[in-house]
């Protein structure tokens, strides 16, 4: 007869191995399918990082991941926040910058001013699903009486952009994101509303922007990198109060995080292009980058500048090879197991790796 000990353990070991697979099946085919991490070359030396708090947790996997194949490399961490992110490269006292959101023109200003470097851009996980933080992707509510369910992103920028001459683009002036004022979305029978929804003015809820020189991601993803916006624009620093006053507003839309949701309002499918496929934000969508307002997270580097002997700019070795770790499936899972960001898609992690060439 068995012993209670012996017949918890072998419990233990089935739901051990029954977790694993489980956790394998929801990280699908893409992580399954990324190469696993093996070094071009053995490097030793420091990497110094700045930036993102919220990326601290997930920094130690990579760093104690890498170290098992990299024993001779040692890190040095300062996240003191995103916003301190690109100093430390500008100043020359980090290799990466660790940012929860895309730099902009005012981050990036900096070290090409002192360097003449313009700092490489890595997506290194994709945000959330409903952490918030942890860039969560960005939810559009309406109040749950609203008979509207879905929009383009073209219709948001009617909704809450404005007459601009174009955006910000990286650190150049893009006139491709110009629009005139007959774009102006601002009842809600422009949206195809009936009845006596057609001639109700839409009001407009967002956070507020992030200082001057800082443009948001809804601002870069849906208003063309513009800071224009829809004239009476209701500006909320606290989320979930904005999401309540939303709530005893018929005629109101807003977007922030999904987990600030509440009963009273619904969040709308949307599409990346009109006449495209209209996406409800969930886990899968996030996961999978399908939903048009999923947000990546980022680490930047600035290469070399070039030389006599090497006259294009060049990686440091010891950065190629972590960033490498990062976008191999040693990396990725160990941001699957961190539970709050999620892995990225296949096709990412290629997009990203030819950025290290």
């Amino acid at each position: 007869m068995n012993s209670p000990a012996s017949s918890v353990w072998p419990k233990a070991r089935v739901a051990f191995v029954l977790s694993l697979c489980l956790a394998a099946t929801a990280l699908g085919g893409d992580l399954r399918a990324l190469a696993e991490y093996r070094p071009t070359a053995q490097v030793s030396g420091t990497i110094r990082s700045w930036g993102s708090r919220q990326m601290s947790g997930l920094m130690k996997r990579w760093e104690e991941g890498f170290r098992k194949v990299q024993p001779g490399v040692v890190f040095s961490d300062k996240l003191m926040g995103t916003a301190s992110a690109q100093f430390g490269i500008q100043l020359d006292v980090a290799d990466l910058a660790l940012m929860n959101r895309q730099a902009v023109p005012y981050d990036l200003y900096g070290v090409w001013r002192r360097s003449h470097r313009l700092p490489v851009q890595i997506e290194v996980a994709t945000g959330s699903f409903n952490v918030p933080g942890k860039a969560n992707a960005l939810a559009v509510f309406v109040h749950k009486s609203n008979p509207l369910t879905r929009l383009t992103l073209k219709q948001l920028d009617g909704i809450f952009g404005a007459q601009r001459t174009g955006g910000w683009d990286g650190m150049e002036w893009n006139i491709a994101s110009a629009r005139s004022e007959k774009d102006d979305i601002r009842v809600w029978g422009q949206l195809g509303l009936t009845g006596e929804w057609a001639d109700k003015p839409i009001h407009a809820y967002g956070p507020p922007g992030i200082g001057p020189g800082g443009l948001t991601y809804f601002q870069l993803r849906v208003l063309g990198g513009a800071d224009t916006w829809c004239e009476g624009l209701r500006e909320f620093a606290d989320r979930r109060e904005m999401v309540n006053a939303l709530a005893r507003d018929p005629y109101g839309i807003g977007y922030t995080g999904i987990a600030y949701a509440n009963t009273d309002v619904k969040p709308v499918a949307l599409a990346e292009h009109p006449g495209g496929d209209y996406v409800e934000l969930t886990k899968t969508t996030v996961e999978d980058r399908t939903y048009p307002l999923t947000r990546p997270i980022y680490i930047y580097f600035a290469p070399d500048l070039p030389n006599g002997d090497t006259p294009d700019p060049k990686v440091d070795p010891k950065v190629r090879e972590f960033l490498r770790y990062i976008l191999s499936r040693q990396g990725q899972e160990d941001v699957a197991r961190e539970g709050d960001y999620l892995p990225l898609t296949a096709k990412t992690v290629t997009q990203q790796l030819q950025k290290l060439e």
